[in-house]
């Protein structure tokens, strides 16, 4: 799988059938010379790929002792494109939670142990993504540590991506995020068009995710610009064990905007739960 030893940590595509139309992902292992190792899998905002997280999953990995898995979802970096006439349904996120991430752990050859064993990293579109696998799979991971993410649309929220939008199509925003999109339209508009959708003002997975039982550290600045800390509170209401870190001075990107207490926080975390997995 992860070829010869000098391209193990290789960027990489693998081929999904998602629908219509075949569609390809790329992918990273990190530190995949250590085989029997726990995968930490990293699940990237609505605007990420894998250049946008530059070598954070890395330091996070060396920290954990972790083999990392790394990918792009369809429409970004450079997996393949968002089609021209596509919209992205309210469950876009479900479809990534649901389907193509399984999808894709198949095709990967990652299997029920592995998954069992498995924790997932996801900040903003990607932590949401890490909760709706974890209460549809409950068995299959070992835990997750999410960083700002989004369980229904806050007022403010929409703002934000109203922002963002003028952003992109006035300023040198959209020449910047093109360096990690092959297509940045596809990108941008993916994300942009399905969140200001008016059916989107009812999105709420309070309930769903409720049915999650592994650990769940969820992480977010007081400094967000996209939403407040009624997101984590009502996380916690909907999953009493959730162990929260709130951080001052920090907006909407944890691991950048604090980044040394994002992985004190999420290491201790992590070897709490592997200390009682293991007694």
């Amino acid at each position: 799988m992860n070829g010869p030893a000098e391209n193990m940590n290789a960027t990489r595509f693998v081929e999904l059938n998602d629908g219509a139309y075949p569609v390809h992902i790329e992918y990273q292992w990190l530190n995949a010379e250590r085989a029997e190792a726990p995968i930490a899998l990293f699940l990237h905002e609505g605007l990420g790929s894998i250049a946008l997280w530059k070598d954070w999953p890395q330091t996070l990995c060396d920290r954990l002792k972790c083999r990392g898995l790394v990918y792009s979802r369809p429409g970004y970096g450079r997996s393949t494109p968002r089609r021209a006439e596509e919209t992205w349904p309210v469950e876009f996120l479900h479809k990534q939670a649901h389907e193509v991430l399984p999808a894709l752990l198949d095709a990967l050859g990652i299997g029920a142990d592995e998954r069992a064993r498995m924790w997932l990293v996801g900040h903003s579109d990607g932590g949401t993504i890490a909760l709706l696998y974890a209460s549809a799979f409950p068995e299959a991971l070992a835990g997750l540590a999410i960083m700002a993410p989004h369980v229904f649309v806050e007022a403010m929220t929409v703002e934000g991506i109203e922002k963002a939008r003028r952003t992109y199509e006035t300023t040198s925003f959209r020449e910047k995020l093109s360096a990690y999109h092959d297509d940045v339209d596809s990108a941008f508009y993916g994300w942009n068009d399905a969140w200001l959708n008016p059916a989107f003002l009812r999105w709420n997975i309070t309930q769903e995710i409720s049915s999650i039982v592994r650990p769940l550290l969820a992480i977010q600045g007081y400094d967000d610009e996209y939403a407040s800390m009624l997101q984590l509170d009502e996380i916690e209401a909907a999953i009493p064990h959730t162990q929260l870190v709130k951080l001052a001075q920090c907006r909407h990107s944890p691991h950048r905007d604090a980044a040394e207490a994002v992985n004190d926080a999420i290491a201790a975390f992590v070897q709490s739960h592997r200390a009682r997995f293991s007694a």
